[in-house]
């Protein structure tokens, strides 16, 4: 088990999981900013937000809010001469 108040009940292979995810999004999301960024030289700043949507399909029963996670935040360019 992975220690931490939450996360003693989360197994490190999930949080392998976890990781994997989330690296492979950062791969990705690096990727298409920097091609965004490269194609439109005008650009000053970019504004972004990142939403984290949960598509679990839990049951209509079962009292679990889905995850929810919003990050917001700015990428500034510094044009070179």
């Amino acid at each position: 088990m992975f220690p931490g108040k939450e996360g003693d009940r989360v197994e490190e292979s999930a949080r392998d999981h976890i990781r994997s995810f989330l690296k492979e999004f950062g791969v990705r999301a690096d990727e298409a900013i920097v091609t965004h960024l490269a194609k439109n030289e005008d650009i000053q700043h970019l504004y972004l937000r990142i939403i984290l949507e949960d598509l679990t399909p839990y049951d209509e029963d079962i009292s679990i809010s889905p995850l929810s996670l919003t990050v917001e935040g700015e990428i500034p360019r510094t044009k070179t001469p």
